[in-house]
């Protein structure tokens, strides 16, 4: 998935406009296991994924909760760093190798300022990862844990194929057996 196509879906934006931001990021790549965000620590990256996927937990009474998944084309942000630029709440963790588009925090922010068509991108940027945490949120309460899966297939299909089933387990808030019950 290309940076601009990505962009894109976040917030339609002018050749100009869109070219501009491109500017700011940079291709990189990085091993499965490797740590981009760590709880408790301010972090000053914002990255979005060309290829691969990861996963946001936190740790609770020493077990670690997933509850978020990225995979292609998915902003990964700490959104406390990124609007209070304050420590995060969770780590984010890559569960394959991947290809990333990395810039700053500050670099976003600067354009923000002299842009207002990507400034209006940044609220949408916003706007979308609050709508999406609303969603699983509400989820998490009012669905039973085979309707929860079905909304994880939904939305996530390659999903499975791709990411331990510990960790689907630990976002749909079940154990690893419940989930081979719902599974068959």
């Amino acid at each position: 998935m290309n940076l601009s196509d990505i962009l894109n879906r976040t917030h339609p934006l002018s050749f100009e406009d869109c070219n501009c931001l491109e500017n700011i990021f940079q291709e990189v790549k990085l091993t499965k296991g490797s740590i981009l965000f760590n709880q408790d620590k301010t972090e000053r990256k914002f990255y979005f994924i060309k290829k691969g996927i990861a996963r946001a937990f936190t740790t609770a009474d020493g077990d670690e909760i997933t509850f978020w998944f990225g995979q292609e084309g998915d902003p990964i942000l700490s959104i406390n760093s990124y609007i209070f630029n304050q420590a995060s709440y969770e780590t984010i963790e890559l569960l394959e190798d991947a290809v990333l588009y990395e810039t700053s925090n500050q670099q976003l922010n600067e354009l923000y300022e002299t842009n207002i068509n990507i400034c209006n991108w940044g609220r949408k940027l916003a706007e979308n990862e609050l709508i999406k945490t609303e969603q699983r949120f509400i989820a998490r309460l009012t669905g039973n844990s085979k309707k929860r899966y079905e909304g994880l297939i939904k939305s996530y299909p390659a999903l499975l194929n791709r990411v331990q089933l510990g960790y689907i387990a630990s976002y749909l808030g079940i154990t690893q057996v419940s989930l081979s019950r719902i599974r068959k």
